[in-house]
């Protein structure tokens, strides 16, 4: 079984912030493909169902960002499941709103929830779709920047960078790695 996690925070204070974006497009995600999340733990809620046939199962983290391996542990061990059969969905600083970047495997890029899956599974040989939140403006903190909200006209644009990735998720599952990152890992305008 696939399992895809989107990461972010719990809470309706954090709901529409930067860094919720993986709730976002897993949430896009279950919602196309009508897969409802009904299932839940302390650490994470999930739901399961497919995707043109390949089984899947869609979770958020219901830790804070910083602790999102603790949650992800709980769901591979539950669905006995190793962690190459994992996809991770994230927001990232260092992509341009707009942009989204598959990758099979690497380092965390300095991303706290993604450490914290390392550190608690032992391995960083999972796939992940990074979101592009772009950096902050001026001299304006990174920690703050990724928890405030998207203003009307980024939320605009965002919508259409999370249905792409939502997009890129149900095709890297139908289609693999590789074709994904030929087909997603460039960026488009957003009135494309």
């Amino acid at each position: 079984m696939n399992i895809v996690v989107g990461l972010g925070n719990p809470g309706t204070e954090y709901e529409s912030t930067r860094h919720n974006t993986g709730f976002m497009v897993v949430e896009r995600l279950a919602q196309a493909r009508g897969i409802v999340l009904d299932k839940k733990t302390r650490l994470v809620r999930w739901g399961e169902g497919d995707v043109g046939g390949i089984p899947v199962t869609i979770a958020e983290s219901r830790t804070f960002m910083n602790n999102s391996g603790l949650a992800v542990k709980e769901l591979l061990k539950a669905a006995d499941a190793d962690p190459e059969k994992l996809i991770v969905v994230y927001d990232d600083l260092d992509l341009e709103p707009g942009q989204i970047r598959v990758r099979e495997n690497g380092g965390s890029g300095g991303h706290k929830g993604i450490i914290s899956i390392v550190n608690q599974i032992g391995s960083d040989v999972f796939v992940r779709v990074r979101v592009g939140i772009g950096r902050p403006p001026g001299r304006q903190d990174p920690a703050r920047y990724v928890l405030s909200p998207f203003s009307k006209r980024e939320r605009e644009d965002m919508d259409v960078t999370i249905e792409r990735a939502a997009d890129a998720v149900a095709y890297l599952l139908l289609e693999g790695v590789t074709k994904a990152m030929n087909e997603f890992n460039r960026r488009i305008d957003q009135d494309d």
